[in-house]
């Protein structure tokens, strides 16, 4: 599976921003998408978590009620919506895919990555 994300972009503090997760390859609709962010200096970190096959969603928690994620597996994409953007919110956003199906939130049990796309929320 390749994973390309995009739609990140600079926004003010409130703004929004829809980010998108292209993938090629068979067997999209079987894989658990995650999304996970990583600012300068710091760790990568999960946002949100869409399972397969339930099609449950998992979020951190400060995201939660802000970001959404969902899936169109008739065009291989997985998307994260992002509204009330806050500065603590930029950073580098990536796309990846899980085979498994068990919940995780570290990035090291994510098989496929995406190239990252770039978020910066101004004050």
């Amino acid at each position: 599976v390749q994973l390309q994300a995009s739609g990140g972009g600079l926004v003010q503090a409130g703004g929004s921003l829809r980010l998108s997760c292209a993938a090629s390859g068979r067997s999209f609709s079987r894989y658990s998408m995650g999304w996970f962010r990583q600012a300068p200096g710091k760790e990568r970190e999960f946002v949100a978590r869409i399972n397969w096959p339930s099609g449950s969603t998992y979020y951190k928690d400060s995201v939660k009620g802000r970001f959404t994620i969902s899936r169109d597996n008739a065009k291989n994409t997985v998307y994260l919506q992002m509204n009330n953007l806050k500065p603590e919110d930029t950073a580098v956003y990536y796309c990846a895919a899980d085979q498994g199906t068990i919940v995780t939130m570290h990035h090291l049990d994510y098989d496929y990555w995406g190239q990252g796309t770039q978020v910066t929320v101004s004050s």
